[in-house]
């Protein structure tokens, strides 16, 4: 695990690492782990920030000024969500190919680019609205850094330990979200909504930071494959294309509402005679709650996960959600029907089903990945002509590839949440009732399918999340 093959204090380089070997893991191989771990989490922070950093731009957009609409806006804030949702695909394989803490710093520092853009944009705001498409289409390469941090962390944690190590990454990940609409609250609060420079100030020393500190405390595994090749291998796997659809319903819900949710109350405030900065404040105030307690709670889906069974917690998770869609639908339609008469309590309600959506989308987010390192984990002990040296590589490297490709299909999650709503508030009802009825309808349909996959008795042929199952040995 690297006890026997010194990390190079140059190239902190560990030639073989084997997170199972338990002498070695508490030798001081867990201390290694955490270490990358800790700043993992910071620089996958960071490219979450950027990554949503359009929702918090919006809220400094006066139509009036800016030229930008709305339906444009959602659409803006929907490029980043696409652009980033792909290029995880291609940063699942970089760590592995360059090394988790070579990549962590390149990562890091590219960041730079679409902030630098975003901050330019925000000074002269006279520039085409394909000038801001294209900036936030940049800022997308934010969203790549999830899939190679979770990848990376991935090859450091035992089978064991991976539901929490796992959720507490992402976690600290997604907390991002919150975070940079947080610094944006602060900012509209204390000097007004035209000062968006001092957002995008603020992440250039923070990536900058995350950049050194993994460059200084991160290390490179030697041991390590996830290849385009093995991405294409878990495909053949008809439970990897499962987990990716139910990805789309917990990552794709908190992703999406996390760029979306601002938008949809800003509309709400104007619509009840809030001015623009009006709206924006109020915005903000609200906005970071739901992203925070979505990214708070995605470890602790991952420690139940770990504890009951990632389909389990899945299929409660997915039932929960369908009732707080429940929720958006009703007030969107009381307010249809009112004609924005009953304002505060359509408020209420929609506050409330975000948040909960929210929260439970960050629950689900760790219980689906949590079944991940299982299904190839029980996969492996089928392959008689491996040793278990090999069938433990197998079982990570499948896995490191299915977390790239999961998370880039669950992104595009997003993306449909805020076409959708888009298309919703173009339509002659000119609300969101619509779009809460198709989220409604997907999230029973994610209820069927986890049920049918990983809850069913083994007698009918059951595809259980419990790692020791022999259903999940083959396919």
């Amino acid at each position: 695990m690297g006890l026997d093959a010194p990390v190079s204090t140059r190239k902190r380089y560990i030639a073989k690492w084997d997170a199972e070997d338990v002498d070695a893991w508490e030798a001081g191989g867990k201390d290694i782990a955490k270490r990358n771990l800790v700043w993992s989490v910071f620089a996958e922070h960071v490219g979450f920030s950027v990554w949503s950093i359009w929702s918090v731009m919006v809220l400094f957009m006066p139509t009036d000024i800016y030229g930008i609409d709305a339906a444009g806006k959602f659409f803006l804030v929907a490029v980043p969500t696409l652009v980033g949702s792909l290029l995880r695909i291609p940063y699942t394989v970089a760590t592995a190919k360059f090394g988790g803490r070579n990549w962590t710093v390149f990562s890091a520092f590219v960041l730079w680019v679409p902030l630098i853009g975003t901050l330019y944009l925000m000074l002269n705001p006279g520039h085409s609205y394909t000038t801001f498409l294209l900036v936030a289409a940049i800022a997308g390469v934010g969203g790549g850094n999830f899939a190679s941090s979770m990848t990376n962390i991935n090859a450091f944690y035992p089978q064991r330990l991976k539901g929490w190590a796992l959720g507490l990454n992402a976690g600290g990940g997604n907390i991002g979200v919150p975070v940079i609409q947080l610094i944006g609250l602060l900012v509209i609060a204390t000097v007004g909504n035209t000062e968006a420079w001092i957002v995008c100030s603020v992440y250039l020393v923070l990536c900058g930071a995350a950049a050194v500190g993994a460059a200084l405390f991160m290390d490179n595994l030697g041991n390590q494959k996830a290849d385009l090749r093995a991405m294409g291998n878990t495909l053949k796997f008809s439970h990897s294309w499962v987990i990716a659809f139910l990805y789309i319903g917990t990552f794709g819900s908190f992703i999406g509402y996390s760029f979306a949710f601002g938008q949809v109350m800003q509309i709400n405030f104007l619509a009840g005679g809030d001015t623009p900065a009006q709206a924006a404040l109020h915005t903000a105030q609200i906005a970071f709650i739901g992203p925070l307690l979505g990214s708070i709670a995605r470890p602790y889906g991952g420690k139940l996960a770990d504890r009951i069974g990632g389909g389990k917690i899945t299929l409660y998770t997915f039932a929960a959600m369908t009732l707080a869609a429940g929720l958006l639908v009703t007030a969107s339609m009381i307010d249809d029907a009112t004609a924005g008469a009953a304002s505060t309590g359509v408020l209420t309600l929609l506050v409330v089903g975000f948040i909960a959506l929210f929260l439970l989308s960050g629950l689900g987010n760790g219980s689906v990945y949590k079944i991940i390192p299982s299904i190839f984990e029980a996969k492996a002990q089928g392959l008689d002509h491996l040793n278990a040296e090999e069938k433990a590589t197998w079982s990570r490297n499948m896995s490191g590839a299915l977390i790239g490709f999961a998370g880039a299909i669950g992104g595009l999650g997003g993306v449909g949440i805020n076409l959708v709503l888009r298309a919703s508030y173009l339509s002659d009802a000119k609300s969101a009732t619509m779009a809460f009825w198709v989220f409604l309808a997907f999230y029973v349909a994610c209820v069927f399918v986890t049920w049918f996959v990983f809850l069913r008795r083994p007698t009918e042929r059951t595809a259980s999340d419990d790692a020791r199952s022999p259903a999940l040995a083959t396919d």
